[in-house]
């Protein structure tokens, strides 16, 4: 008898593994491509807390969709205790995603994510205040955003959009282009560093650290010129 509820068990186990593969393929390759420790289809399947929560978000949504109350808000809590991954059941969410480790992860209600898109560990796509309706971002196609960025409100990121690491979004920002910073400042726009600001491929840059930075230069030229200023008076 053991042995009977042990074979069903395995196939019950590889028949879902099979499932997940052929239903969450763009996801699999996704972390693949992604993550250069990712080393197999069968690892992401069963190792990935990003895979994990979107397959409970399916369901949960497919259920928000239908309009049954409270069950799809008690799906999303499990998986977030599960994968530490916060995800709300109205979330609409296009192919591909890939949260990288994810923990601490959030995902608004009225979120819209485009395909391909990666977020990695810490990011928020929030709301700003008690509005009812469209209050968090609409993220387009192939964006990536960094570590323990936030995204607020019901603003637009447009296709192919980078924004670094502990950046704060709460303005639109056009296609093509790279936000840092505090507030979110555009650094990089249709692949051209925007004019002042220099940006280094794998580093990106601090406007404001930058614009202190050149007014420090400016002050210690002052104190230089100041200086030999009063050295001249003194001589005379």
């Amino acid at each position: 008898m053991l042995s009977i509820i042990f074979w069903i068990l395995i196939i019950f186990i590889i028949v879902g593994i099979i499932l997940i593969y052929i239903f969450f393929k763009a996801e699999i390759k996704a972390a693949l491509e992604r993550d250069p420790a990712a080393k197999s289809a069968l690892e992401v399947i069963l190792n990935y807390p990003s895979l994990h929560a979107i397959i409970f978000h399916r369901f949960a949504h497919f259920l928000y969709r239908l309009k049954i109350p409270l069950i799809p808000r008690c799906i999303s809590q499990i998986a977030r205790n599960l994968t530490g991954i916060e995800i709300h059941p109205g979330a609409k969410i296009g192919k591909g995603l890939f949260i990288d480790h994810g923990m601490g992860v959030v995902i608004g209600e009225t979120t819209v994510i485009g395909d391909n898109v990666t977020l990695y560990q810490g990011v928020t796509l929030g709301g700003t205040g008690k509005e009812k309706g469209k209050r968090h971002p609409t993220i387009g196609n192939n964006v990536v955003i960094g570590a323990g960025a936030k995204v607020l409100g019901n603003i637009v990121i447009g296709d192919n959009v980078q924004i670094g690491a502990n950046a704060v979004v709460i303005k639109d920002v056009p296609p093509n282009c790279t936000v840092v910073g505090v507030p979110g400042r555009i650094v990089k726009r249709e692949g051209v560093p925007v004019p002042t600001v220099s940006l280094d491929h794998t580093n990106l840059p601090d406007p404001l650290a930058q614009a202190i930075e050149r007014l420090q230069k400016e002050i210690e030229l002052i104190e230089k010129q100041l200086k030999e200023w009063r050295d001249r008076q003194s001589g005379d």
